[in-house]
């Protein structure tokens, strides 16, 4: 950052060279540039131009400064540089060592220290005089004392200076012994020259009516005390002024109209509150007129050819500036506030490119902030309300939007900008607003609460541009592939900015707000929620902009996060308070709905294919080589593909989602599976209702024991209720067989179907080694029961319907009725075993065993109930016990196929049952009475003593079993049972 403070040597000779060439022309104040700032001092008449100010200025400088040899002014210097009004102490200026002091110091600025500015290496500057310059000898240098430095700085030529000086010393040799306070120093201005004394009549006029206006600016527009309207003098002196201005009087000691002109000035300007006589006369020390022409005389401290650095002799001019505050009513804060003002003013109207007095500025305006705390005066208070509220709007006007005022090139002066502008306020709010006194209690934190508003207002000025942007940056490329949707853009370029706001701006913000990041990215946060709220709430399925969109604002969305948290991580609530003022976008939700959506939609249309196909599907077991349902294959080409579609939409959850989509493919595999598999009937559906007893005579004819009109065994046959759903050729026993292979077939595809899913999740984005890990709980749980449930449930209801059903003609038509010897099992076991070859080359080979087993457990059941429950067409004696074994055994080896069938554990597990009962049928007649008695009694206790009780069906054939020894008995046809059964029951032997 350059210095202020420059290399005068130059500089010196240009101030004269510049002066000096315009000695006889009109002199005009420098103009710094068009963007200088309306003086917060209040306005002026405005007859009274900035060079009309700049020209008294330099008289009264001159006048407090400047003594004669002979009979000089006194001048009380203001040691305090608060009192307003000192008091009067002669002291000789006749050798005036201020204003005659050569520039030749090396020592340091008191007054750059203070301000924190640095000092230039040069020093003992000389300055060139000009060719036009009275003795200047050409080329000649000579010493340069402070007077001549603050004539070149204000840019008074010789002549005037002269003029000025020349003035002075007549109003010296009249008034021996008087302050120069005492003195209206244009009143004895125009008292000391007439037309003669210039060049031309136009200099000498503008030069009187300069000096009537600001008569009339200090005593009648801006005067000290204010006038009462009916003060007479004050309208008089206004009517001379006015006529005075429209036509030239005559000038000059002695002159008439001068002294009429001099009764009504001094008449006014020796007002007071109390009446009584004053020591120093009133006329430049009312406000604004004091501080507007105290702000020229601190102009000049600033290089009149570089008007951006101080010049190096600031101390020493300062120190005579100061002379003037008891003409001009001044102190110490008054001052301050001002030199602040014209600082900044400076650093404004000179293109805000010198740091240094921006920093100046601020280090002043510290002086000011003491300043306001212990000042209670209603005038400095509201200049200074004034001041600081026209440094606070230009301070805000860049603050609020300070994206477009700072960047990396000049983000050097946003620091001295908001320190600028939150003293500004914290002055104004906390030492002049009565409103916020009486809040005092709640204690307002004014510089955060200011910080927090510039952050939030700049930064949704900025996402508004980014907006605009994003908008036409979609525009520019619609006609391209694959274009970005605007929020996508958008939030890209958010995040840009919320980056570039934590690395450039929030370190300097943080000096004031300890959250600043933090109050940034929730502001951005709120900004791109409101837009991509609106846009979920728009949105019914998953396309992919929608996707972009909401990944685009996830992603955004964690960013800021992570900085507000970042920001916040030494703070007392570790952050929280900012987290919660950013609600989540819940696009992660979003996704997860339209996701969901999705499955639904994907779900619901695989099973209304299902529904479609299984109605067309034949079960025909040629349709392939496999033997199973196409209808199957498709399905699960479905299901793939399905899986394939999920992995491959652009999400950032797809493990969390994956048992949504899994749940509900799995209900769709078990929708297939109970449609298939319904209307096929089960075990139940076959095996017929147990049949009432029956009881056989010994000759042969047989009626039911109980009730002649009751019916014998129900058991299905061709013509029954279940033989017309066989009608059905779809429920044959090769198609249900094709049914079987094909839920096998399903279950052996869940594996493949799982280790898939696994290696999709290996290659989504979004997964983690946790979901790999449990990947494998990812199954299908409904389905999987559902296929071995449905192999179950075919596999009994094929053996039950062969054995009960389509075999029902040899075995309960044929097997044993009549006489046994003549009806034995040999065509049973001949078509038996005809389908068990159809079916083991029909249904798959892993459920081969099972189903025969089934078959064989069947037969097996049919054996018993021919046996125990064959009706009147079956009787047998002892001796038959043998041919029954021997056909038992004949179907066993069936099944045992000499070692190529079932093994023998498995025959010997389900043959329990009929082992058990066999030997019942070669017992004694008498012997199986003896242990039914004594089973019925065991089982009813006492009560059985005097008549035995009809023991229940369970049909749960067992040696132990009463019911079972009652049909063995039943169906004993020998004398000894007939006449047990009359006893007992009262049945009668001949029916």
């Amino acid at each position: 950052m350059a210095s202020l403070f420059r290399d005068r040597t130059l500089g010196h000779s240009k101030r004269e060279t510049s002066a000096s060439t315009t000695s006889t022309t009109s002199t005009t104040m420098p103009t710094i540039t068009s963007s200088s700032l309306p003086s917060p001092f209040g306005d002026l008449t405005p007859t009274l131009t900035t060079t009309d100010l700049r020209d008294t200025a330099y008289e009264i400088f001159v006048a407090v400064c400047r003594t004669s040899t002979g009979k000089p002014l006194t001048y009380i210097p203001n040691s305090s540089n608060s009192d307003r009004s000192p008091s009067p102490s002669p002291s000789s200026l006749s050798s005036s060592p201020s204003m005659s002091k050569s520039l030749s110091s090396t020592a340091a600025s008191k007054m750059k220290k203070a301000l924190g500015l640095r000092s230039s290496s040069n020093s003992g500057l000389v300055l060139k005089k000009s060719e036009n310059s009275p003795g200047s000898g050409g080329k000649a240098k000579k010493p340069v004392t402070v007077g001549e430095l603050m004539r070149v700085q204000m840019r008074v030529s010789e002549t005037v200076d002269s003029r000025v000086r020349r003035a002075l010393l007549r109003i010296t040799a009249g008034q021996v012994g008087r302050r120069i306070e005492s003195l209206v120093l244009p009143l004895e201005l125009l008292q000391q020259f007439k037309s003669s004394d210039f060049t031309d009549q136009e200099e000498y006029e503008a030069w009187q009516k300069r000096n009537l206006k600001m008569l009339e600016a200090g005593l009648l527009l801006h005067p000290h005390m204010p006038l009462d309207k009916s003060n007479t003098t004050s309208q008089r002196l206004r009517q001379i002024i006015q006529n005075a201005l429209d036509r030239p009087i005559e000038t000059g000691r002695n002159n008439e109209s001068m002294q009429v002109l001099r009764s009504a000035v001094m008449s006014l300007a020796n007002r007071s509150s109390d009446g009584s006589l004053l020591e120093s006369c009133h006329w430049a020390d009312g406000f604004p007129l004091n501080l507007r022409l105290y702000e020229m005389l601190l102009e000049a401290c600033f290089d009149a050819n570089d008007q951006t650095s101080l010049i190096e002799e600031g101390d020493e001019l300062m120190e005579l500036i100061k002379k003037t505050w008891g003409i001009l009513g001044l102190n110490q804060m008054l001052h301050n506030l001002c030199f602040s003002w014209v600082l900044f003013n400076r650093f404004v109207a000179t293109g805000q490119v010198e740091n240094d007095l921006l920093y100046a500025a601020d280090s002043q305006l510290a002086e000011v902030a003491k300043d306001a705390k212990t000042m209670k005066d209603p005038a400095y208070s509201k200049i200074l309300s004034s001041t600081l509220t026209s440094i606070l709007g230009w301070a805000e006007k860049r603050l609020l939007a300070y994206h477009d005022t700072f960047d990396s090139g000049n983000i050097g002066s946003m620091e001295s900008i908001v320190s600028l502008g939150v003293s500004a306020a914290k002055i104004l709010v906390e030492d002049i607003s009565n409103e916020y006194r009486r809040r005092r209690k709640g204690e307002a934190d004014v510089v955060r609460n200011r910080i927090d508003t510039y952050i939030r207002s700049s930064l949704r000025t900025a996402f508004a541009q980014r907006m605009e942007k994003a908008d036409s940056s979609r525009r520019a490329s619609r006609n391209q592939p694959n274009p970005l949707p605007v929020l996508a853009i958008l939030a890209k370029d958010v995040g840009e900015l919320a980056v570039n706001e934590k690395e450039l701006f929030s370190p300097i913000l943080k000096r004031w707000h300890p959250f600043a990041a933090g109050v940034a990215v929730a502001t951005l946060h709120a900004c791109y929620g409101n837009e991509v709220k609106q846009f979920i709430s728009g949105i019914t399925e998953l396309t992919p902009d929608a996707v972009q969109v909401l990944r685009a604002a996830d992603k955004l969305e964690k960013d800021l996060v992570q900085i507000a948290v970042e920001d916040a991580v030494d703070s007392d609530d570790g952050g929280k308070a900012i987290i919660r003022e950013m609600p989540p976008f819940e696009a992660e939700a979003a996704i997860a709905n339209l996701v969901k959506v999705w499955i639904k939609t994907r779900v619901d249309r695989l099973k209304e294919w299902v529904d479609r196909n299984l109605q067309q599907e034949v079960w025909n077991p040629q349709a392939n080589q496999e033997k199973y349902a196409p209808s199957a294959i498709e399905v699960l080409r479905i299901i793939d593909e399905t899986l394939d579609a999920f992995f491959q939409l652009p999400i950032p959850m797809h493990p969390a989602l994956l048992p949504d989509l899994m749940a509900g493919l799995d209900r769709c595999l078990q929708y297939y599976i109970t449609k298939a598999k319904s209307g096929c009937g089960s075990r139940n559906t076959y095996v017929p209702t147990m049949p009432a007893l029956t009881r056989c005579t010994t000759n042969t004819k047989f009626q039911g024991v109980w009730k002649k009109k009751e019916k014998s065994l129900n058991l299905p046959r061709k013509n029954s209720q279940v033989a017309t759903m066989n009608g059905d050729h779809s429920f044959g026993v090769p198609q249900l067989c094709v049914r079987i292979n094909t839920f096998q077939q399903i279950q052996m595809e869940f594996d493949v179907l799982e280790k898939r899913i696994i290696t999709l999740l290996r290659n989504s984005e979004s997964a983690h080694a946790e979901d790999l890990s449990n990947g494998l709980g990812k199954k299908f749980e409904l389905s999987p029961s559902a296929c071995l449930e449905g192999i179950q449930q075919l596999c009994e209801a094929v053996a039950y319907k062969i054995v009960f059903h389509d075999l029902s003609h040899v075995l309960w038509d044929g097997l044993y009725v009549g006489e046994p010897s003549a009806s034995r099992i040999e065509p049973f076991l001949q078509e038996l075993e005809q389908n068990l070859t159809i079916i083991s080359a029909t249904v798959h080979e892993r459920v081969r065993t099972r189903i025969i087993a089934d078959i064989m457990k069947a037969s097996f059941d049919g054996f018993l109930l021919v046996l125990l429950a064959g009706g009147p067409s079956r009787a047998f004696i002892r001796q038959d016990s043998q041919i029954i074994e021997d056909d038992f055994k004949s179907l066993k080896d069936l099944f045992w196929a000499n070692g190529d069938g079932l093994p023998a554990d498995v025959i010997s597990k389900f043959s329990t049952a009929v082992r058990d009962v066999l030997p019942l049928f070669r017992a004694e007649t008498d012997s199986l009475i003896e242990r039914f008695r004594r089973l019925t009694l065991e089982t009813y206790g006492s009560s059985a003593k005097s008549r035995l009780p009809l023991p229940p069906t369970s049909g749960q054939w067992n040696s132990t079993e009463p019911n079972t020894l009652l049909r063995v008995l039943c169906y004993r046809n020998d004398e000894a049972a007939s006449k047990f059964l009359k006893k007992t029951y009262n049945l009668p032997k001949k029916l």
